[in-house]
């Protein structure tokens, strides 16, 4: 399984050379693809979810990430629908500074706890995404777009993990939690303005 996923998570990560803006239909999906990977805040938060899934393990290695996913998408609806959500910027900085902490910590928690965690800064993500979709872009590429470059981003964390566990074997639960207390600090850094 945890062999699956590395070489899932490294056939998605080419593409990202492959998303350019073009005209029509390619810029709605190569906007969207290009909105997670454009900011450090999306990509801390991101791949910290991937490094959380990790560190639960079971389940939770496929659960977390699809769970992030499926509420993104409910948040970009909200966003594209006009719903104002407050403090998105606040929720989207703070998500990679819960979710890493969740990792640093890495008491095992039930699954469904996990998906709700990071499902809830997922609504920001998505909401993010929906308000600044670019008026020309067609919605469902657009969509498409965000969900491949999250998906990998999250393949990414899980597959980082899996292969920081082949290098340092019986210490990759404690290297794997040292990395999510990274991307907590990642996030404060980006609260504070540091990066």
């Amino acid at each position: 399984m945890k062999r699956s996923l590395l070489a899932l998570g490294l056939t998605t990560l080419p593409s990202a050379a492959f998303a350019h803006v073009g005209g029509g239909e390619a810029s709605g999906f190569a906007h969207g693809f290009m909105h997670p990977i454009g900011g450090v805040d999306h990509i801390l938060a991101m791949v910290a979810v991937g490094v959380f899934a990790y560190v639960l393990g079971g389940r939770a290695l496929y659960l977390v990430p699809a769970s992030f996913v499926g509420m993104m998408i409910v948040g970009f609806l909200l966003g594209t629908s006009g719903v104002d959500l407050p403090l998105v910027e606040l929720g989207i900085g703070l998500s990679s500074v819960v979710i890493g902490g969740a990792a640093a910590w890495g008491r095992s928690v039930p699954t469904v706890v996990a998906m709700a965690l990071v499902g809830v800064f997922a609504v920001f993500h998505g909401h993010a995404h929906g308000a600044e979709m670019p008026g020309n872009a067609s919605g469902f590429l657009y969509a498409a777009g965000f969900i491949l470059a999250t998906a990998s981003l999250h393949l990414a964390g899980i597959a980082a993990s899996i292969g920081a566990a082949a290098l340092v074997g019986k210490y990759a639960r404690p290297v794997a939690r040292a990395v999510g207390a990274l991307f907590a600090v990642g996030g404060i850094g980006v609260l504070a303005g540091w990066l």
